[in-house]
């Protein structure tokens, strides 16, 4: 089987797998970060196949919708790329990226560590959809998935959250930006994630500032 029939089956099997996903990591999520880590991996030296396989498999069970199992994703992946005759070597990859993606891991300062190119731009490609105008919309679709306040000025942001913190977290939506979605510009690996990143920063701060002055009565 080629590389071009491997990526179509494995569009369709995500697809398929996340038909009922919360609206924040569905289909789309996954077809939004697929198009960015094509575009990013044009000014990188990378394996495209591999790049491929994991932008699309990189959410095919996230933690967060399994009680927390880690091992969910990764075990779903690989039964799926063996059905595929995938070389195992480009499986042990896509798996490992898969294992690192996640903003909660780097929280880990004892996990173990794994670095690749193709990591670097799936990554890339992954938190430039947790920022701006799309980063927004599902930063506060999963808040009213989990019933979370939209503000509490009496609750602060934990600038210093550790990995089993930010797991178990329920704090207001607007929180999260602080804990996570503003600190994102200066966690891109590539030049062409930090360009992006940079101006998605941007407009958060801007939404952020409206926010406030609407919560205030000020307009």
């Amino acid at each position: 089987m080629n590389k071009g029939q491997i990526i179509e089956n494995t569009i369709s099997f995500v697809k398929k797998e996340l038909e009922n996903a919360e609206g924040g990591h569905d289909w789309f999520h996954i077809e939004r970060v697929f198009k960015n880590a094509v575009l990013i991996s044009k000014n990188e030296k990378v394996d495209a196949f591999v790049v491929s396989l994991g932008a699309l498999l990189h959410d095919i069970a996230d933690p967060k919708f399994y009680d927390g199992d880690e091992t969910v994703g990764p075990k779903i992946a690989s039964k799926f790329l063996k059905s595929q005759k995938v070389d195992h070597l480009v499986i042990k990859h896509v798996i490992n990226i898969i294992k690192h993606i996640s903003y909660k891991n780097s929280l880990d300062k004892n996990a173990k560590t794994f670095t690749s190119k193709e990591l670097e731009v799936v990554q890339d490609a992954d938190r430039l959809d947790a920022i701006g105008a799309i980063g927004i919309a599902r930063c506060f679709n999963y808040g009213g998935f989990k019933n979370r306040a939209l503000y509490n000025p009496e609750i602060l942001p934990n600038l210093n959250l550790s990995k089993e913190e930010y797991k178990a977290s329920k704090a207001p939506t607007i929180n999260h930006f602080y804990e996570k979605l503003l600190l994102l510009k200066d966690k891109m690996n590539t030049s062409s994630g930090k360009r992006i990143a940079e101006q998605r920063h941007i407009y958060m701060e801007g939404f952020l500032n409206q926010f406030y002055d609407e919560w205030n009565g000020i307009k």
